[in-house]
């Protein structure tokens, strides 16, 4: 598993998610889609993706937006698997 990234390194990283953002120890991301069926979908998705990855986000659903929280709780912050899953669960709306 990754080690805790750096401010620094954070700041570097998540320029290469425009639609993420650095919450605390986390980076958060809202998917918003037409409807609950769609974004059920995305959430089925994302647990295929994060099985697969073995790095689990924490997700909130309301309606039609999913919002997805990712942090390595295990290291206690942010590590290079969090942008990486990210980057995988973006595929999956900008495919």
């Amino acid at each position: 598993m990754s080690s805790i990234l750096s401010a620094k390194e954070i700041k570097e990283a998540i320029k290469d998610l425009p639609e993420w953002d650095v919450e605390g120890k986390a980076i958060v991301r809202v998917f918003e889609f037409d409807d609950f069926e769609q974004a059920i979908d995305f959430v089925n998705g994302v647990a295929e993706l994060a099985a697969d990855a073995d790095h689990h986000p924490d997700m909130d659903i309301r309606f039609n937006k999913v919002r997805v929280i990712l942090s390595t709780h295990s290291k206690g912050g942010l590590t290079e698997d969090d942008f990486d899953l990210a980057e995988r669960l973006d595929t999956l709306v900008d495919a």
